[in-house]
């Protein structure tokens, strides 16, 4: 097979909050913080069922298969009912994460994440923050024991972050990643409700790797990982989180975590915006990955963090798209360099080598045999077009640099082609989301333009109280002012000495 434009190894999502999805669009009406943003994802968060989780997440991972995203890190905390109530299946909803990531093509590693306290005082989960918490860590462990992995899925874990879990947890917690791997981190049989040779996938065939054999080019089981479970972590990712710490545990929440014996190879530290220069060499010395979300970060005003300093001390970093506020792993990729460029007044601090390598870090998820086009590897490769209005013209190598998610136009994961000519092969993703989030939408919304979710009503009126009917857009007198009564002839391009001054003496297509 043939496979047109620039190839790539496919995208790892490190970090993911699918439910998040709902919120594009909806959040921006009256500024506020990421703490007043917070209590509208809680909102969302209170709406969701088994269902509706499934509906969602099987939309949102179809869209990141269309942006090139073969892998997924799922930060999950929705365990319970809203009240905190157990569902029957007490992983019903990991289950439905675990199948919507079948359904749309992709692999997901499932960081089932610990919370237990509402702040770093210890203070009770309240309201919604119920249906995140298992009480304690054995109750916790006990929940994730019986989590049914897949060929496709591997389990791991996450600590919320240091509001959300004491530090004794924090303790247990790196005891039993460091564990010998056994239980369902390897996958222990079909996604529930997908036997073999059922589900909805491609029209009635077999959901890939849930039941249907060993994943191409892969023995039984599909895991190769050797090492424990990884462990995700939300890190500072904003100033009060540190205050907080200080005040209670008298470090900061680095120093936390490397007391409790978390940081390490197979821990990845989410955000890590608001470090000190201690806190990025604990990180480094001890392997510990960071996960940089570039597009949230600065959606939520989070800031940037020391992500240069970061590599420099030995921290492999990874990349996530996290709150959603748009998938695109090549926005993620120049996040990443043109933060170290306004922060640190210097152009080129990530070579493009090192920024692909972020975007493409399966080994952060625990699939050390994806990554790169190489002999032996997970068949996951990329499509970009390099004809579009974005890359003509580019540098294959620096093409990523123009690139956006609508350039992506095939993607094949593990063998299967999910993406054909821009479109996914088997779902609707335009119209899934769309219905999806509909179906979280407040189902009565009062006269007043009362916002989804309680937020803040998105200028006070709902685009359908807009009367543009009476104000049609030929009437604006376009015609009075044509475009070219502008004096373009007066200047033409080819006065400019373009042959003279080569764009920075670079040779286009100078490198392969």
């Amino acid at each position: 097979m043939k496979l047109p434009g620039l190839v790539l190894p496919g995208f790892a999502n490190s970090h993911s909050h699918a439910f998040h999805r709902a919120l594009r669009g909806r959040t921006h009406g009256d500024g506020g913080s990421f703490w007043t943003w917070r209590d509208t994802m809680y909102a969302v968060a209170a709406r969701l069922d088994p269902s509706s989780y499934l509906a969602l997440a099987r939309a949102v991972y179809a869209e990141m298969a269309l942006a090139g995203i073969t892998a997924v890190g799922e930060f999950h905390y929705l365990h319970h009912a809203p009240d905190g109530t157990p569902y029957a299946d007490p992983n019903a909803m990991g289950h439905a994460l675990i199948t919507a990531a079948a359904e749309a093509g992709i692999r997901i590693t499932l960081l089932d994440t610990l919370y237990l306290t509402a702040g770093v005082d210890g203070a009770p989960l309240e309201g919604v923050q119920r249906r995140f918490g298992d009480g304690d860590f054995d109750g916790w462990a006990a929940r994730v024991a019986e989590l049914s992995a897949a060929p496709h899925a591997r389990i791991g874990a996450a600590v919320h972050s240091v509001r959300a879990v004491p530090a004794p947890a924090i303790s247990e917690m790196a005891a039993w990643a460091r564990g010998a791997g056994a239980g369902p981190w390897t996958g222990r049989g079909a996604v529930p409700g997908h036997g073999a040779g059922a589900g909805p996938w491609a029209g009635g065939g077999a959901v890939p790797w849930a039941g249907g054999g060993a994943v191409p080019g892969h023995g039984a089981g599909g895991a190769s990982w050797a090492g424990g479970r990884p462990v995700h972590v939300h890190l500072s990712e904003q100033p009060g989180e540190n205050e907080q710490c200080r005040a209670v545990h008298g470090c900061t929440p680095t120093e936390l975590l490397e007391r409790h014996g978390l940081l390490g190879p197979g821990t990845t530290a989410v955000h890590a915006t608001h470090l000190t220069g201690s806190d990025v060499k604990a990180l480094g010395r001890s392997g510990t990955g960071v996960c940089l979300c570039p597009t949230t970060e600065r959606d939520l005003a989070d800031g940037i963090g020391p992500a240069g300093e970061l590599a420099a001390h030995g921290s492999p970093l990874s990349l996530g798209s996290d709150g959603h506020a748009v998938i695109d792993m090549f926005e993620e990729i120049r996040g990443l360099e043109m933060n170290e460029r306004v922060s640190r007044l210097r152009r080129g601090r990530f070579s493009p080598a090192e920024l692909l390598g972020a975007a493409t870090a399966h080994t952060a998820l625990g699939w050390d045999d994806a990554g790169a086009i190489a002999v032996g590897n997970r068949a996951d490769l990329v499509c970009v077009r390099l004809d579009s209005v974005r890359t003509a013209g580019a540098d294959p190598a620096q093409a990523f640099f123009g690139a956006t998610a609508a350039d992506v136009t095939h993607v094949m994961a593990d063998g299967r082609m999910i993406v054909a000519d821009g479109r996914h092969v088997s779902v609707d993703v335009p119209a899934a989301l769309t219905t999806a989030v509909a179906a979280l939408l407040p189902s009565a919304p009062s006269s007043a333009g009362a916002a989804p979710f309680g937020g803040t009503p998105l200028g006070g009126t709902s685009l359908g109280d807009a009367p543009l009917r009476d104000a049609p857009l030929q009437d604006a007198p376009l015609q009075d002012a044509p475009l070219q009564d502008a004096p373009l002839q007066d200047a033409p391009l080819q006065d400019a000495p373009l042959r003279d001054a080569p764009l920075g003496g670079t040779p286009l297509g100078g490198t392969p």
